[in-house]
């Protein structure tokens, strides 16, 4: 299991306050001086650490977006469109119907790009620039490479970006083409090309920026600052439960390490922590089993199928910090069909917030939990939905109403509604 317990205790390689340490075997590293994904020592997952973790008081003044949070990422700027503030929906109707005290909806498709990546990409594209690649790269499933393309053309970059072949909604591939990145088409599916894009990093041939890079995942926690701010000054404190789709498991192991910084610098109680509750599609659910079944670690599936593209992940590489933060949390993990996740993309339409499949998994996953009595009528939820709705057209437009054909008349329409 990964010690993710923080020390503030710089060690000599700290740089500004900041460097890299490793969850495994605690190895610590420079953060700047070199290309580094993994370990040296033992190649498991590396976490940014910092010699000083803020409070509230650090945040007021510092405007909106991700940004806001500087003073909790390694930079206080970067290459930014901008990026973050975005909404935190009420849903009546849903909540109502689910029978618990408050829902509300982070809706992280209304970034830059269309999703939560760039978060991740306005902090990993300035680490880029202060190692010095002139090449970045990542392996996707299609919202990856919409935000890594426009970030590497906002700062002037090269970008490589390769994609299961036929498995990438048309949506994201064709922000990909028109930010000018290089697309590559793999014959195999999204871990096959991570596979790929990591021999290639380590070969110094590009820059990796998927969420295998440690920096990227500091530019996903402030989705937990945002969350925690806007609830609290709302709600009135924090939620007890986010709900949000896996993948690769980025956004959990963010989302844990905002709020264990949040309580080591005092900023809250560890009881206030929510617990985090991962949702994957029935298809592609190596997390869920590894929860189930009391594992330490994600057992790969090689053989994934989902209708949620986005989260069409075999083997989440943030499985190792994002197991413990679901158990040390209080949460859990459950794994729904693609039907279930298509009916919540309609329920969540009818309240006005369009999404794409993979980003209502969510929903779909709470109303599981309710029908199984794990989420109790007095909890205060969020449930994350993580794209838009115009990521993946083609599948809006399977689960919405179709075009109805009426004659080019007043009096035609009128009698196709009836009330002629």
């Amino acid at each position: 299991m990964a010690n993710l317990e923080l020390s503030t205790d710089a060690p000599p390689e700290a740089a500004d306050g900041v460097w890299l340490t490793c969850i495994e075997c605690g190895a610590t590293f420079a953060p700047f001086a070199a290309v580094r994904y993994t370990c040296d020592e033992c190649d498991s997952l590396l976490e940014a650490r910092y010699a000083a973790l803020p409070t509230w008081a650090d945040f007021a003044g510092q405007g909106r977006g991700v940004w806001r949070y500087g003073a909790a990422l390694p930079f206080e700027s970067g290459v930014s469109l901008p990026e973050g503030d975005t909404p935190l929906h009420e849903a009546p109707r849903l909540e109502s119907a689910l029978g618990i005290d408050r829902l509300r909806i982070k809706h992280e498709g209304m970034n830059p790009t269309g999703s939560f990546k760039d978060r991740g990409m306005t902090v990993g594209v300035q680490v880029a620039r202060e190692i010095g690649v002139d090449r970045l790269a990542c392996a996707s499933t299609g919202n990856t490479s919409a935000a890594l393309a426009a970030y590497g053309a906002r700062a002037g970059m090269e970008t490589l970006v390769l994609l299961p072949a036929g498995k990438v909604a048309a949506g994201k591939v064709a922000q990909a083409s028109l930010h000018g990145a290089r697309i590559l088409e793999v014959d195999g599916n999204f871990d096959v090309c991570l596979d790929i894009v990591s021999a290639l990093a380590d070969r110094g041939a590009a820059y990796l920026l998927n969420s295998l890079n440690p920096f990227r995942l500091e530019g996903q926690k402030t989705i937990g600052l945002e969350i925690a701010e806007q609830f609290r000054e709302e709600e009135g404190g924090l939620p007890d439960r986010i709900v949000l789709p896996v993948g690769n498991a980025g956004n959990t192991a963010a989302l844990y390490k905002c709020f264990r910084e949040l309580v080591a610098s005092g900023a809250i109680d560890a009881d206030e922590v929510p617990r985090l509750t991962g949702v994957q599609a029935e298809g592609a659910a190596p997390l869920v089993e590894a929860i189930e079944r009391g594992w330490d670690a994600v057992e790969r599936w090689d053989d994934v199928e989902t209708i949620a593209t986005a989260i069409r992940i075999g083997n989440p590489v943030n499985g190792p910090k994002a197991i413990p933060g679901i158990r040390e949390t209080g949460g859990t993990a459950v794994a729904v069909s693609d039907e279930a996740i298509t009916a919540a993309q309609r329920d969540l339409a009818g309240e006005g917030i369009g999404v794409e499949p993979a980003s209502a998994a969510s929903l779909a996953g709470l109303r599981e939990l309710r029908e199984r009595g794990e989420v109790g009528d007095d909890e205060r939820v969020v449930c994350l939905t993580t794209g838009h709705l115009l990521k993946d057209p083609d599948a809006a437009v399977a689960a919405g109403s179709q075009p109805e054909p009426v004659p080019g008349t007043v009096e035609g329409v009128l009698d196709h509604l009836g009330e002629a």
